[in-house]
């Protein structure tokens, strides 16, 4: 046969063996109990010799057609010995024939002695199976994960209320090859691998293991290169040990609990190169080796201890049993049986029990109760517990002849053992401590003499004196006490229950035989499980998410979320926003923040600048974004520079995919150094991206073009060039630019080429990388139509599943979303325009969560649902109203199994439709994209116009909101503030000198010099109110704060006079004095921040200082002034026609601080500092913007709030820059100058500050001052807007 024919046939016969290999695994199923005698059959009871466990067949009428016990409760069971270790795969129950006795929950337990029973636990760790309906129909199960083993046991939980226990059952499965060893806790065996085996990318090691130890070494292995893995138990837990040999290269990890428990657990090691599979029973853990080391050879495995010991956490040999050892498909113990392997010590290839019988303590009502017969001088009575509780009481019993209450409980996870007699503690003794571990603890109590003494695992003890007869007078209590109405012995509980097992429990050093109590033939008990631990370990694997602590108590756990960035009761959410365009819509201003790009998902916040302007900044530095020199030098053939963004890979990746726009920098300043060698030569100088490749592009051009900015525009210095360095000037010249092809961001690394010849310099500056617009946070649709809906693959949240979106409607009810199993489901909806219900079902039922909203929430305002669903909680929020949390049932279906599309907007049923927009739909932190399925769905447009209605509350001190498609912004024109909500003050400090006039314009008829009568001259520009705000910090008395003038020599004139007092002055007439308006406030001139306004209507004047009551005065001279020329701020210039007494506070000139000042819709400072050059104002003397007028607290969502970030970058000048010299001796000299600079500054400052305190000009701590509640505008005679002309109002934003 040719080579091509035997290649089909090994083909065939591996398709073949792989088919009769899945035809035996799936045949399986074979009945196991229909054949077995008699006496493989035992109960707990009998009702009569017919009613038998031999009758408990499925399908059989004989005797009384199945079992039934002689009492129908919970303490009952049916046992079968299927003779052998057997893989059971399903199980069929049936009722008593032609009776009203069956079962309708059952428990399902499995063991290998006979002893020590398991529990069967579902996926979902449900223990109890639904049973039957009916006498005669078969109810059949096919276990998720098969189970092996030789005994099993159901015990029914309920039954029939009109009859009783009634069962007939089978049992499934085939018969299961078991090859054990047996390792004393001396022993061990190695098994060398043959040195001229080829070597393998693969390697699989599978074994199973059973042990009551809790710590012991199972398998080492050895590579030639030094590379060792070890597998060990410790603690119950099994650890993985990775090392290398003579490096530091150390991994461990831990997988599984309470593995000391003398069931079989399976363990398997899968290397694949660098990648190691680490198994244990149905949980996997995976570990990344490094590249180097990809390639080994396993050179000797050890097992039950041997090599590695040393290194070990355990330092012990392993004592229990190892099960189908098999390495790469061969059978190791096979190996051993036939002396290919080395042996040390006892190692035997049986495996022998010994038989422990553990009582499990699991309800508030359980207890145990013994009789004391001993009759010795002393008293001896010891046992072993395990538990998660703190607290908890062990044993209780009354002292012979009245002598008190002894009580041994757990406190504070220490042992405590207490006398109490006639209410007063006579014996207090503790022991140990962090009993609640979950590992198996021994308690000794030992009396004897006169000396009591308490010791804990063979090594804690603690002793008192004692004059009592510490006797039991009859009966011990263990666990807890039963109620009163069952037990007429006295038992009291003052501590918490015990839950947890305890076994091997002594009484005068003899063993009580708890099958014996089981049987009740000795003893008492109540809501117990006798001949199992069932302890489980909550935290293994840990439900507790991103990093939080898992603790646990006997029946849930708790996760500690402290600082990991989540919240939740399993740290799910992230308590942070998804991006800076986020916390601009909560009001933030400009700062760091703590960013968590996809919400609940797998990566980390990270730290970000946000650069709140119109254009909101994600800003993301790296190590170098300064100016930066290359000095020419013959050694240096090429510079590479690499950039550590403060953001990593994945994060900066998820950064730039949600982003609309992104950019980065690249300058490049040149003197004899070409750059991208154009038009025809190879590039000098290159950048690398984030995909690892390089790009010949520059700042400014196109992917893939060799071009720089100037080429591509067509204006580089020589036309010849593509790029203005590459024409090899001997004069500084420059390539600048920005990079915004998103898929190529961020720099990563720079290559500068061009600065080995002599005359070569360069220089070259990498921005931060920069991201605006929000792709998620706008992401919407437009549902118009009751029967639309947008349909997405199923939702996956079997475990926890966190919605979050917002909704804008006028509809009373509709379904936002819902996803549909073959029984679990998931939906929210608005069920009234005042309730958003939440509800699921995993399959305990369906369950609901409702928030109730005191306001409508169909008011065509956006607002903000979120809910969680996780193992231990359902959760519901709806914008910041109180939220609703349901509890999931106790040990109830946790897995939520979903397999229809998920619908948005509506339902399959095409009923209870959402009428609306639903924006931002995020599931476990990823963003559905709405619009582009709304683009394609009839019914629903992408895209929800109208956000001031709910986020132009944001827009403060009288800015108004501007819609945009992607959101809004904030219009400052009619405000004395600025900044993205007009939130940000405008502030200076003025100096005796300073000057600031607004000059309203001149009327034409006065310019002109027109004679006609005045009144019909000036009657555009009379006022017949006014409306001012300002603040003020100033030490200064008296003071001229603020003057408005008139063409008439009418004037308003806002004064502290000596005494601090508030003046207010008015002349309103020729030939009348000012009248003078005095406020109440206290001397005003305490350096302090005061908040002043002043508003009048016709003859009524209201001034309010902070928050003091408002003053209300009425004016008695004309009620119009007329003509308004000009409002100053600080010295008046032109003080010819002053006032005698307003000229002499005016000579003193202004010392302090103005800000936000007001003079009806005119910003006069905020012209004066922002718009020079455009407004009508008139600058003399020292000005400094200051933020002395600043009275807000820091923004408490910002990590660190700072405004001195530019948010882009200018261009750079031609001339030789300003660097960061690199190859440079400069740097020495440049450290000297910048110590002898800030040695200067330092002495310059002490001596300003020491001037500064001797003016007492103002305090540089500021009191937070209340918000004045803002009042309806006066009315004028004249509109402002009138006032000014509308080239003018621009500048005033």
């Amino acid at each position: 046969m040719d080579s091509n024919t035997i290649e089909m046939l090994l083909q065939l016969l591996f398709i073949f063996h792989s088919i009769t290999s899945s035809v035996c695994k799936v045949s399986c199923d074979t009945p196991l109990v229909s054949n077995l005698p008699p006496s493989a059959f035992r109960s707990s009871s009998e009702l009569s010799n017919s009613h038998g466990p031999g009758y408990a067949k499925l399908n059989r009428r004989d005797g009384a057609g199945g079992w039934s016990p002689l009492d129908s409760n919970k303490y009952q069971w049916l046992e079968i010995n299927l003779e052998q270790r057997t893989e059971i795969t399903a199980i069929s129950t049936q009722g008593r024939y032609g009776s009203s006795d069956w079962v309708t929950r059952y428990f399902l337990m499995f063991s290998d002695t006979g002893h020590n029973w398991r529990p069967y636990r579902q996926e979902d760790s449900i223990g109890a199976f639904s049973g039957n309906s009916n006498a005669d129909s078969v109810v059949m199960y096919k276990l998720q994960h098969p189970v092996t083993a030789q005994y099993l046991r159901l015990l029914p939980l309920d039954w029939n209320l009109n009859g009783r226990v009634g069962l007939r059952m089978e049992a499934y499965g085939c018969r299961y090859r078991s090859d054990v060893v047996s390792f004393d806790g001396s022993g061990h065996f190695i098994y060398r691998q043959d040195p001229n085996a080829p070597s393998k990318d693969k390697d699989l090691l599978t074994l199973n293991f059973k042990t009551l130890m809790n710590s012991g070494m199972l398998a080492h292995m050895e590579t030639v290169s030094g590379l060792t893995f070890t597998v060990e138990l410790f603690k119950g837990k099994l650890l993985l040990q990775v090392r290398k040999a003579r490096s530091d290269f150390h991994i461990v990890i831990s997988l599984g609990s309470l593995l000391d428990d003398q069931h079989w657990h399976h363990v398997s090691i899968e290397r694949i190169r660098t990648l190691v599979n680490f198994t244990v029973d149905k949980t996997t853990q995976q570990i990344q080796l490094p590249e180097h080391l990809s390639h080994y050879e396993i050179n000797e495995i050890s097992f039950g201890g041997g090599g590695g010991l040393q290194k070990s956490h355990s330092k012990r040999n392993f004592h229990g049993c190892l099960e189908n050892v098999l390495y790469n498909e061969m059978n190791v113990i096979d190996r051993a049986k036939e002396k290919h392997v080395t042996i040390t010590g006892d190692v035997s290839f049986t495996c022998t029990e010994s038989i422990d019988v553990p009582v499990t303590f699991g309800n508030p009502g359980s207890f145990l109760s013994l009789s004391w017969t001993a009759s010795g001088e002393g008293v001896s009575i010891s046992m072993q517990f395990r538990t998660w509780n703190e607290d908890g009481l062990l044993m209780t019993f009354d002292l012979q002849h009245h002598a008190g209450t002894l009580w041994l409980y757990l406190s504070k996870t220490r042992m405590r053992l207490q006398i109490h007699k006639t209410g007063r503690i006579v014996v207090d003794v503790t022991a140990g401590v962090n009993l609640n571990d979950g590992q198996w603890h021994s308690v000794e109590l030992n009396v004897r003499r006169g000396r009591l003494t308490i010791t804990l695992d063979k090594s804690d003890s603690s002793t008192t004196s004692t004059s009592l007869p510490v006797v039991p007078d009859g009966q011990l209590f263990l666990g807890g006490c039963p109620s009163a109405e069952k037990h007429s012995a006295t038992c009291r509980n003052p501590f918490s229950v015990f839950q947890g097992c305890l076994r091997l429990i002594h009484l005068d050093n003899s063993l009580v035989d708890l099958i014996k109590v089981q049987q009740m033939l000795f003893g008492n008990f109540s809501d117990v499980q006798m001949d199992m631990c069932g302890i489980m370990d909550r935290c293994s694997p840990s439900h507790c998410e991103h990093g939080g602590n898992c603790s646990q108590s006997w029946s849930t756990f708790h996760c500690d979320c402290s600082g990991t960035g989540y919240s939740g009761a399993t740290c799910h959410s992230s308590i942070y926003e998804a991006s800076c365009e986020a916390y601009k819509h909560k009001g933030n201003t400009s700062g760091f923040y703590y960013v968590d790009v996809d919400g609940s998902g797998p990566i980390k916040p990270q730290l970000i600048y946000c650069n709140m302007s119109d254009t909101v900044w994600m800003v993301i530095q790296h190590n170098n974004t300064e100016l930066t020199k290359l000095r020419s030098s013959s050694e240096m053939n090429q510079h590479l520079a690499h950039f550590n963004y403060s953001a990593d890979a994945e994060q900066i990746q998820a950064i730039i995919s949600q982003a609309q726009y992104c950019e980065q920098e690249l300058s490049y300043h040149c003197k004899k150094s070409r750059l991208l060698n154009t038009p025809d030569g190879s590039p000098f100088t290159w950048w690398i991206g984030r995909s690892g490749e390089a790009h010949m592009y520059w700042g400014g051009a196109v992917p893939g073009s060799q071009q720089c900015a100037c080429g591509l525009q067509d204006n580089c210095v020589y036309p010849e060039h593509f790029c203005n360095c590459d024409a090899d000037s001997k004069d500084w010249s420059n390539d600048s630019g920005v990079l915004a092809h998103k898929d190529h961001l961020p720099v990563l690394a720079l290559a500068v080429g061009d600065v080995s010849r002599p005359d070569s310099e360069a220089a070259y500056k990498v921005g931060p990388l920069q991201c605006s617009g929000d792709n998620n946070f706008w992401n919407s649709a437009y549902f118009n139509k009751e029967t639309s809906y947008l349909h997405f693959p199923t939702f996956h949240g079997e475990l926890s599943a966190d919605i979050s979106f917002l909704f804008k409607t006028g509809s009373s009810s509709g379904v936002f979303l819902e996803n549909l199993g073959i029984k679990d489901f998931i939906r929210i909806e608005l069920n009234s325009p005042n309730e958003v219900v939440f509800s699921f079902d995993v399959g305990n039922g369906p369950l609901e969560v409702k928030v109730e909203t005191p306001v409508a929430l169909n008011d065509e305002r956006w607002h903000h649902v979120r809910a969680e669903r996780n193992v231990k909680e359902a959760s519901l929020y709806v914008d910041h109203h109180p939220g609703s949390v349901q509890k999931a049932p106790v040990d109830g279906h946790i897995h939520l199994q979903l397999n229809s599309q998920l619908f948005v907007g509506g339902t399959a049923s095409r009923q209870k439709g959402f009428l609306g927009c639903i924006r931002s739909l995020k599931l476990n932190g990823k963003t559905l994209d709405l619009e582009n399925r709304a683009k394609i769905t009839p019914g629903v447009t992408p895209g929800c116009p109208g956000h001031c209605s709910s986020y132009g509350d944001l827009c403060q001190n009288k800015g108004s909101c501007v819609e945009r498609n992607d959101g809004f912004t904030c219009d400052c024109k009619l405000s004395a503030f600025t900044g993205i909500f007009c939130h940000k003050e405008v502030s200076a400090f003025f100096k005796p000198g300073s000057s600031v006039t607004y000059t309203f314009k001149e009327p034409y008829e006065l310019s002109r010099n027109v004679s006609v009568q005045s009144s019909s001259i000036y009657s555009d520009l009379t006022l017949r109110g006014e409306n001012i705000s300002l603040s003020f910090r100033s030490s200064q008395t008296p003071a001229l704060l603020l003057y408005v003038s008139s063409y008439y020599r009418e004037y308003l004139a806002v004064v502290l006079n000596r005494n601090g007092h508030l003046d207010i002055r008015y002349k309103l007439q020729q030939d009348r004095e000012a009248e003078v308006f005095r406020s109440a406030a206290r001397n005003l001139a305490n350096g302090q921040l005061h908040r002043l306004s002043i508003r009048r209507s016709s003859d009524t004047l209201s001034i309010q200082v902070d928050q003091h009551a408002n003053e209300v005065f009425n004016l008695t001279s004309d009620t119009e002034f007329n003509a308004v020329k000009s409002v100053i701020m600080g010295k008046v210039l032109e003080s010819d026609e002053l006032d005698p007494e307003i000229a002499r506070i005016n000579s003193l000139g202004f010392t302090g601080c103005l800000s936000v000042v007001q003079f009806n819709s005119i910003s006069p400072l905020k012209a004066a500092l922002l718009y020079p050059d455009k407004s009508p104002v008139t600058v003399t003397g020292s000005l400094t913007e200051s933020n002395c007028g600043s009275s807000l607290a820091s923004n408490p969502y910002a990590a660190e709030t700072t405004h001195s970030l530019s948010d882009h970058l200018g261009s750079v000048d031609t001339g030789e820059p300003i660097v960061n010299a690199v190859h440079s001796d400069s740097a020495l000299i440049g450290g000297v100058i910048a110590v002898v600079i800030f040695v200067t500054l330092a002495v310059l400052a002490v001596m300003a500050r020491f001037l500064f305190r001797r003016k007492e000009t103002f305090q540089t701590q500021d009191p937070k001052v209340g918000k004045t509640e803002d009042s309806p505008e006066t009315p004028f005679n004249t509109d402002p807007q009138n006032v000014i002309s509308e080239n003018q109002k621009e500048y005033f934003i």
